[in-house]
């Protein structure tokens, strides 16, 4: 057909070659052959990487190649075997993304006619006539296959139309760059397709994150979040072609490049990323944030830590039960936790009167509460055995129900912290002369001077 046009309307053999065409058929054709055997047989991952690798090798030796990264490295060109990685980066990428999001009926073809309509605008404006006899040849195949693809669906893409798809778009991206500006080259086909490379990068960072293998499929895409939210087949359909419309929409105005231009489109591609992702509710990703405010809020963390690990090292010289005690209203004034109770536990040879070790000693930061425990909160207990494994009671700390992190590193509490506290006390105990607090709430002087 091409062939025949070009004889009527010469202007179609004009920025590009006529093999440019044969150049993206052939490997195109393999992708296509790849995506049948994994319909009817399965393919393993690696399988179809090394395919997908071929074929982007087959462009890059016909021409079609990541040239520059002008927002990196500026006008210069790569050299070949920094090129060449990119490439067939770029077609790996562009060709599973496509692949990721056929994830619904029409979604997948749907995204790709909005990117195909871009590439058809750009080779317009960059008087590109094959390139855009071409785009504009796989934008009505793909309305026509989408009238039946829609939900309720009567024919599918399977893995070879999404592959395929995904591969004619990648070639057409490296194919527009020959002509287009630098600039234009490069940032349009990234902004266009927007969807499927939005879908690929939180597939592999929420993978990563939660120790998943990146090629384990799950439930947890961004058409699946939104099913899970309530919306119906379709509407989720509906949605994301409005987020894809908005992608090629945006991507459009870098056709004219201009600072605010750019600056722009960045602030509303970044902020609808980061708003949808919010709304997305993905549990890696609110991990990362917890992450990140506790980094933010180390030095809190280092200073509650070192509270307890002071505590440690007095306790292990503490000469009395009032030393002891005086230790731990020190240490717990000055960490994330509201009280505590100490339950001791009398043993043969203490020096304590009978049943006096029995009663609890609590402490809390609240000077009005009768009791700690009385007060919504949550507790840890733990318990003090000796390192001879005599058992001299319990220590439980509290802490009220509150939207603040526990600033706290809580091992450091549970590992060291409970063994030196029972010696001490186990120490103190068999001394004379032992005092040990009648009265809730003491407030001992050696806790004052700490």
């Amino acid at each position: 057909m091409w062939l025949g046009l070009s004889l009527i309307f010469p202007r179609l053999v004009d920025g590009l070659s006529p093999t440019t065409l044969f150049r993206i058929y052939v490997p195109a054709c393999l992708i296509f052959c790849l995506g049948i055997y994994d319909d009817l047989r399965g393919a393993s991952p690696y399988l179809k990487f090394a395919v997908q690798a071929i074929a982007a090798v087959m462009l890059f030796a016909g021409g079609m190649r990541v040239l520059n990264l002008p927002l990196i490295l500026g006008p210069h060109s790569l050299p070949w075997f920094v090129g060449l990685p990119l490439t067939v980066l770029w077609v790996v990428a562009v060709t599973n993304a496509f692949n990721l999001i056929d994830g619904l009926d029409g979604l997948a073809a749907g995204s790709a006619l909005f990117s195909t309509i871009v590439f058809f605008v750009v080779a317009l404006v960059n008087h590109s006539w094959l390139l855009s006899l071409m785009s504009v040849t796989l934008a009505g195949a793909i309305l026509g296959f989408l009238r039946f693809n829609f939900n309720p669906a009567t024919i599918f893409l399977g893995d070879s139309g999404s592959l395929f798809i995904g591969f004619m778009l990648s070639a057409l991206a490296l194919a527009g760059a020959e002509k287009a500006p630098t600039f234009v080259a490069v940032a349009i086909p990234v902004v266009s397709f927007g969807l499927p490379i939005l879908e690929t990068l939180l597939s592999i960072l929420r993978r990563v994150i939660s120790g998943h293998p990146i090629f384990t499929a799950d439930r947890e895409h961004i058409h699946h979040k939104l099913l899970q939210m309530g919306f119906s087949h379709r509407q989720v359909v509906i949605v994301l072609y409005a987020v894809s419309a908005v992608f090629a929409m945006l991507s459009l105005f870098l056709l004219w490049p201009t600072g605010s231009t750019l600056g722009l489109v960045l602030a509303v591609v970044g902020s609808g990323i980061w708003l949808g992702v919010q709304h997305l509710n993905y549990l890696e990703f609110g991990e990362l944030r917890r992450v990140a405010q506790r980094t933010i809020d180390q030095r809190q963390i280092v200073i509650n830590n070192l509270s307890v690990r002071r505590a440690v090292e007095e306790l292990k010289v503490a000469g009395d039960f009032n030393q002891v005690r005086g230790v731990l209203v020190a240490a717990f004034k000055s960490n994330d936790f509201d009280g505590f109770e100490l339950h001791l536990k009398s043993l043969p040879g203490d020096q304590a009167m009978p049943g006096e070790t029995d009663r609890p000693f609590q402490w809390s930061k609240f000077p009005h509460m009768v009791a700690i425990s009385s007060q919504p909160s949550w507790k840890l207990t733990l318990d003090l055995v000796t390192t001879k494994n005599r058992q001299r009671g319990s220590l439980v700390v509290y802490r009220a129900y509150r939207h603040r992190d526990l600033q706290l590193d809580v091992n450091i509490l549970t590992s060291e912290f409970p063994p030196t506290l029972a010696d001490a006390l186990d120490r103190v105990l068999t001394m004379p002369e032992v005092f040990v607090p009648a009265e809730q709430g003491d407030i001992p002087s050696l806790a004052a001077n700490l």
